[in-house]
């Protein structure tokens, strides 16, 4: 059976991110070829030979082939691409959202590892791992100076194998050695908290672990809120998108049966498949506000499109990516390497093609800080994208007003401070208090809709 999924609209100009699990894709039937087409493919030969035996340094046959068939790829749009054997395995660890390794958070600070958080109940967190550690050694190897994908690579390894790594942690004047020992990994991608009696989630993308997550959150906040829970806002901001089954089971734990979610069409406008609700709302019919903004792409567009045509849901925030194609990965040569190929188009419930446009909020609102404006005015949306897919409905043309620009990323909800930080207060004069956190200026507008639907309702309920 052929998975396909919704890859992920790298804001900055990057390709696709996410990719399903291991597919299986039918063997497509062969056109002959015409006498044009074998004239071209001699084209290539030649180029193919010239290249290498006149090279100005030597170049392996595969990367040149793998080369090619790259190039073929990206040009048709901006998501179709090559996946060799280490790509290939990457996507399908990213898309299961669970591997091997420490459970530990990181980014790259100034050229070194530092520790976001520990992931409960994980080797990192028995271990003793906190948040603002430096990781300097990997089984005593030096790894300052690699890039953060080589030091995660590292760390990563088969359940059960062992590994010893060396941290530096502020006000401890020597290396901390921890000898760990890998596990099955879950990535968190829900994350929920209460804000008074609201619940607040937040997806950060569409994995395999995606529909799981979310149905804890829900049980938890009920669990935890009771009857005093008003409704929910579900945080979709900045999120790239992932697997297409993910997206239309997280639309359908709000939608009732039969609610239509999302459909496909592929080339020449032939009808491809429809998924609809099945029965039952987790969120009992309480209102839901759903943010975007310009890092909502692909699966996010998919539920964010569901919720808003079916007014189950009030959309809040600036205009979404705008990318509303569906890549399927089919697997080459015994599932070695696979190719990304763009094979439909997806519309949401009222028959809309979200391709270039994106998803236009029901209320528009801009994140309150400046700074944030000003590095959003450099983000890229999906019809900015070299080679990207027209919109059919539109004629290929982009919308006649250019979509506000989108925030930057908010902040993460939970983020854990950084225990290592200097919290000695300053005895001198001009000692000045701490920098406030930073205001979530569009989930607070959030809070407050939700506040007042629910008063609005409970004083119609009164009358």
């Amino acid at each position: 059976m052929m998975s396909k999924l919704f890859s992920s609209a790298a804001i900055a100009a990057l390709l696709a991110f996410t990719a399903p699990a291991l597919v299986v894709s039918p063997a497509a039937a062969r056109q002959p070829l015409k006498s044009e087409t074998y004239k071209q493919l001699d084209l290539f030969a030649d180029v193919f030979e010239r290249v290498r035996s006149e090279y100005v340094e030597e170049v392996t046959d595969e990367q040149l082939i793998e080369a090619a068939i790259d190039g073929m790829l990206t040009s048709l749009d901006p998501h179709s691409s090559y996946l060799n054997k280490k790509n290939f395995a990457d996507m399908r660890v990213q898309t299961r959202g669970e591997f091997g390794g420490l459970g530990i958070e990181v980014t790259s600070e100034n050229g070194f590892v530092k520790v976001i958080s520990p992931m409960d109940e994980t080797p990192a967190a028995r271990a003793g791992v906190q948040p603002g550690d430096y990781i300097t050694h990997l089984n005593d190897e030096q790894i300052v100076g690699l890039s953060l994908n080589e030091a995660v690579e590292k760390m990563r390894g088969p359940v059960g194998s062992d590994i010893r790594i060396t941290i530096r942690r502020d006000n401890v004047a020597e290396p901390i050695q921890l000898n760990l020992t890998r596990a099955n990994i879950k990535v968190q991608s829900v994350r929920f908290r209460a804000e008074d009696n609201i619940g607040y989630i937040r997806i950060s993308s569409f994995n395999e672990q995606t529909q799981p997550g979310l149905d804890r959150a829900i049980a938890r906040l009920k669990e935890q809120l009771g009857p005093k829970l008003i409704g929910y806002v579900l945080d979709l901001r900045n999120n790239p998108g992932g697997l297409l089954d993910q997206a239309v089971s997280v639309s359908d734990t709000f939608l009732e049966k039969g609610r239509l979610i999302v459909s496909t069409r592929g080339r020449g406008g032939k009808e491809g498949d429809r998924y609809t609700a099945k029965p039952g709302d987790s969120a009992d019919g309480l209102p839901i506000v759903v943010l975007i903004n310009g890092g909502s792409a692909s699966a996010s567009e998919i539920v964010a499109g569901a919720l808003q045509d079916h007014k189950r849901a009030i959309i809040l925030g600036t205009q979404s990516f705008g990318k509303g194609s569906v890549q399927t990965v089919i697997p080459l040569q015994g599932q070695q390497s696979a190719m990304r190929l763009t094979t439909a188009r997806y519309y949401t419930p009222s028959g809309k093609s979200i391709q270039q446009l994106g998803i236009s909020p029901d209320i528009e609102v801009q994140p309150a800080k400046v700074e944030e404006l000003a590095q959003a005015a450099q983000r890229r949306r999906e019809a900015d994208l070299p080679n990207a897919l027209r919109n059919t409905d539109q004629g290929g043309t982009r919308p006649g007003t250019p979509a506000a620009p989108a925030p930057a990323s908010p902040p993460v909800p939970n983020a854990p401070a950084d225990p290592g930080a200097n919290v000695t207060p300053s005895t001198t004069p001009t000692a000045q208090p701490p920098a406030p956190e930073p205001v979530d200026y569009q989930l607070s507008r959030a809070l407050d809709l939700l506040r007042g639907v629910a008063l609005f309702s409970q004083a119609k309920h009164t009358n």
